[in-house]
């Protein structure tokens, strides 16, 4: 008997983004939603950099080698520094000759202690640390880009949210706060950097085992959960948030900001899980 394996449809990405310029903001890992848009990103003819934090300086650096040895710069940004905020991106602006095509925001942290029991229970310090890194900062990234953003013209800045932004799941508490105010950041810097032709929007991406999901108390149940209910049947895959924000950061989406897009195998049209 022969057995057929449904093969994936290969995306052609080649050329779309030729001669475009970016920065991604937040690479962990080899499971991070970030390392999936830069590859679409890259296998589209973006050039990148990438931004980190001291301590995965090494493991970034790597990731940099691996995707396009010698041809993405990685420069050190802690986004809860305006300080250093501002030396990043004179040094981008300087590798880039003050032109940049788009930015993927893709940062956020809670304590792990923050992620399980009730909500009610943050801490005051807690709340301050999710909201800055997980919301203040896409404002922040914004206004060091503007310039650059303005300077080409325009472009495009998409930043990662989730769905706990828009309704209770469990555990996710903090987060799902910071996130709705990352979610409402969105349509006030669309509105701010429109009339420059600067588009802002997210991608509401289904639940992935990355590093930074792994701290939420219960998650791999609700990946399970979710791959037996969605209407696809199955969980989201990075690459699919990838292809995404490569039709974000491009022209094919010229005419959409302020806008969240779901890339969760439909399961935000259901009610609630069972």
């Amino acid at each position: 008997m022969n057995i057929q394996i449904e093969e994936k449809p290969k995306t052609e990405r080649a050329g779309i983004l030729k001669g475009k310029k970016g920065v991604i903001l937040g690479i962990a890992n080899k499971w991070s939603i970030a390392w999936g848009i830069a590859n679409s990103l890259h296998e589209a003819g973006a050039e990148l950099i990438f931004t980190y934090q001291e301590r995965v300086k090494d493991r970034v650096e790597k990731l940099a080698e691996e995707i396009a040895s010698g041809q993405i710069s990685c420069i050190e940004c802690d986004v809860t520094s305006d300080e250093q905020l501002e030396k990043a991106f004179q040094e981008i602006s300087k590798i880039y000759d003050g032109k940049v095509d788009f930015i993927i925001h893709s940062l956020a942290f809670a304590n792990k202690d923050e992620l399980e029991g009730r909500y009610i229970d943050t801490s005051r310090s807690g709340f301050a640390l999710a909201q800055d890194i997980s919301a203040y900062s896409l404002a922040a990234v914004a206004k060091q880009a503007e310039p650059l953003l303005e300077k080409n013209g325009g472009g495009s800045i998409v930043t990662l949210t989730y769905i706990g932004g828009e309704r209770v799941v469990k555990n996710y508490n903090v987060m799902g706060v910071a996130k709705a105010a990352l979610e409402c950041s969105v349509k006030y810097l669309a509105n701010d950097l429109g009339p420059k032709n600067i588009r802002v929007n997210a991608i509401s991406a289904g639940p992935i085992k990355t590093l930074a999901a792994s701290a939420i108390s219960g998650i791999q149940s609700m990946i399970n959960e979710i791959a037996q209910i969605s209407p696809l049947r199955r969980n989201t895959e990075t690459e699919e948030v990838g292809d995404t924000a490569l039709f974000l950061v491009s022209n094919l989406s010229r005419g959409i900001t302020g806008e969240v897009i779901h890339v969760d195998s439909g399961f935000h049209v259901l009610a609630a899980m069972k």
